[in-house]
């Protein structure tokens, strides 16, 4: 029996000790994998290039606009025009090039678009940060979450839509778009089709919103009852993607432009604890639903080995991804808040360095964004989709103007 036992023994040790050594390369392996994703490779380069050409022509097309007349008037700045022009590209010639170029413009519309992201914490401070107040979290907060539940109850009740595209269209309209939606897929356990519907449904409202805010604003629209900074807090709370809030605010002024990224940012911070809810939400109504069919909970009697509410739910929490580039965004507003504490001339050309890298870095990941925004993923959503997508862009328009308003006067 023990010589028989000696192998198993051994190696169960052998194990132990390889599962020890794995877990001491955790941390570094981890490091690793989140600073390399952000350096490109030899496969993005030509992708990057196309984006990068793109990126100047937008930007040199919008410094001959507002030479020849005022830009602003239209909503328009470099960010609009790269995104409207990858747009053009992308449902024209691009779809004919993307084989040698699909990696590079993946990598600008996501990593240069959080790295960028991170870098606008140079054109903002605390004392910014602290203007927009506690209202702003509140504002968002009663956003997201009105948003959300009005979305479920229409998907699923009137719509009879599934729960899964509901829930994905649900996250991406109330938090932060296409990143929202992606980082729900995980936690709902989505077929990749339904996470293209969302995004497409994402894509095309969010792009409304940030084309249309803006005119809004040049129209009147809440004048009289809200300040152009408060209106910034609305673009915030109510547009669906960082990038589309970055483009709407910064087409009124770079004041509204600052005040909508940090309440932006508030909102998207709000994603770990929403997908922590959703979880939760998840699990009990799955477990409801089970505990309904009598020959299920035969199953579960017969075989114990069947996960439990809790091992579900832990299943779903180590699915989260934490939007830790919403974190280090704050972090450089730290850091731009101590150097402007003390400026010198020094101090003041990195900022101005900084902030010109990060205008040119947006400007790729928009026109990035427009090269991958296909119309034909919107057609395969189909009208139901559309339908909810067009009811909550509406609320958000409407019933986000209201809850600025309300807690505004508080």
């Amino acid at each position: 029996m023990r010589a028989h036992h000696a192998p198993f023994e051994t190696h169960s040790t052998q194990r132990s000790l390889d599962s020890r050594a794995s877990n001491r390369l955790t941390t570094p392996a981890l490091l690793n994998k989140m600073v390399g994703g952000y350096l490109p490779k030899r496969e993005h380069l030509l992708g990057l290039l196309i984006v990068l050409m793109g990126s100047l022509t937008s930007i040199w097309l919008n410094d001959r606009i507002q030479d020849w007349a005022d830009g602003k008037l239209l909503g328009l700045s470099s960010l609009t025009l790269a995104i409207l022009i990858g747009m053009v590209l992308g449902n024209t010639l691009y779809p004919k090039l993307a084989q040698p170029l699909a990696a590079g413009v993946t990598f600008s519309k996501a990593q240069i678009l959080r790295l960028a992201i991170v870098l606008y914490g140079f054109k903002i401070t605390i004392s910014q940060v602290a203007s927009v107040g506690l209202s702003a979290v509140a504002i968002d907060a009663l956003v997201l979450s009105s948003t959300f539940v009005i979305t479920y109850l229409l998907g699923t009740k009137w719509l009879k839509m599934d729960r899964t595209t509901t829930l994905l269209i649900g996250s991406g309209a109330s938090i932060c778009g296409a990143a929202a939606v992606i980082a729900t897929e995980p936690v709902v356990k989505a077929e990749s089709h339904k996470v293209t519907i969302a995004v497409a449904t994402v894509v095309v409202f969010g792009t409304l919103s940030m084309l249309l805010y803006p005119m809004l604003y040049q129209m009147g629209w809440l004048a009289g009852i809200i300040d152009a900074q408060h209106y910034g807090v609305y673009i915030g709370s109510t547009i669906h993607e960082v990038a589309q809030v970055v483009v709407a605010g910064n087409a009124i002024s770079p004041e509204v432009g600052n005040t909508a990224v940090v309440t932006k940012m508030i909102r998207v911070m709000m994603l770990a604890p929403f997908l922590l809810l959703l979880s939760i939400f998840i699990t009990s109504t799955d477990a409801k639903n089970t505990k309904n069919t009598q020959n299920t909970l035969n199953a579960i009697a017969r075989d114990q080995s069947q996960p439990n509410k809790l091992q579900l739910l832990l299943q779903r929490l180590k699915q989260i991804h934490v939007p830790w580039f919403a974190f280090v965004f704050i972090a450089m507003v730290a850091v731009n808040s101590l150097l402007l504490a003390s400026p010198t001339p020094t101090i003041q050309s990195f900022t101005e360095r900084m902030i010109e890298l990060d205008n040119l870095l947006l400007t790729m990941a928009m026109f990035a964004l427009g090269l991958t925004t296909h119309f034909s993923a919107v057609r395969q959503a189909g009208i139901k989709p559309l339908i909810l997508a067009a009811v909550m862009f509406v609320w958000l328009i409407l019933g986000g103007a209201l809850i600025n308003v309300l807690i505004g006067f508080f």
